[in-house]
């Protein structure tokens, strides 16, 4: 039996600089699967990723391998340098063959249904990060985050021009930008010292159904001040900010071996919605 990947239309083009295309698993000039590529640009480099990936017919007959690792020769004649894959918590088989083929699990998407604003804890008030400190923050935050993406199994390189990427789509009017909460946790008894940040993204995307998703961009502590509890507050507060704007489902991400921030947000109620896996090509 014959096994061959097929065009099922055209490429075209991304808003990310790469393209994408929609292709068919045929066995034996018979459709049994589908699958989609897609390369998005980051700095010099293109990303590739693996979406939409489906068997049919035939399941257990190693077609979805053959389909991942010809999709993955697809990307490289594209000229990507990875691939990404995101897979839903509730598929463990494409898990496990996303294991098999030496994808590493980089990070995973959490979400929770949000019902009643909660209280933040006495002592604690929370401000707008102003215009005026925003390029100091957010210089931070960056650095912050390339060591995380490094640490997930990017390379400098990569992870530096993810960060620059993500950071201008989603500040495109810097504290101006509709749509964004910035807040600093400030003591209740007016010192200065900043006890943490929070920056949400009240619209990111709409869920399948339409409904809007809130996401959390970073919720970080102070140095002086870990291990207080302030990361539940910052979440706490993320959570009354969405439920003022009228958002009721928020989600964020978490790299995968950050084991405190895992505990964390599985006691304040967040499900694993996907799991990231990633690897270089």
């Amino acid at each position: 039996m014959t096994t061959t990947l097929r065009p099922e239309g055209p490429e075209t083009p991304t808003t990310a600089g790469g393209r994408t295309r929609r292709w068919r698993i045929l066995a034996n000039g018979h459709q049994v699967g589908a699958l989609r590529t897609t390369s998005a640009r980051h700095g010099h480099q293109l990303w590739g990723e693996i979406s939409e990936l489906e068997i049919t017919e035939g399941r257990g007959r190693g077609r979805g391998t053959f389909g991942a690792l010809a999709a993955e020769e697809v990307l490289r004649n594209w000229g990507c340098t990875r691939v990404d894959v995101v897979v839903p918590e509730s598929a463990p088989i494409a898990r496990s063959l996303a294991a098999t083929l030496g994808y590493t699990e980089r990070m995973r998407n959490l979400g929770k249904s949000l019902t009643t604003a909660p209280a933040l804890p006495a002592g604690v008030t929370a401000r707008p990060i102003a215009a005026t400190e925003l390029p100091a923050w957010l210089d931070r935050a960056a650095e912050n985050y390339v060591a995380s993406l490094m640490g997930s199994g990017l390379s400098e390189e990569q992870a530096r021009a993810k960060s620059r990427l993500d950071h201008q789509n989603m500040l495109q009017q810097g504290a101006d930008t509709p749509g964004v909460a910035l807040r600093r946790l400030y003591g209740a008894d007016g010192a200065p010292e900043t006890l943490g940040s929070l920056w949400l993204d009240l619209h990111l995307r709409d869920l399948p159904d339409g409904t809007p998703l809130a996401w959390v961009m970073v919720v970080e502590v102070s140095p002086a001040h870990r291990g207080r509890g302030h990361g539940r507050t910052l979440m706490l507060l993320a959570e009354q900010e969405c439920l003022a704007a009228g958002v009721r489902e928020l989600g964020l991400n978490v790299f995968s071996g950050n084991e405190v921030a895992l505990r964390l947000y599985a006691s304040l109620g967040y499900r694993i919605v996907n799991r990231c896996y990633g690897k270089q090509l």
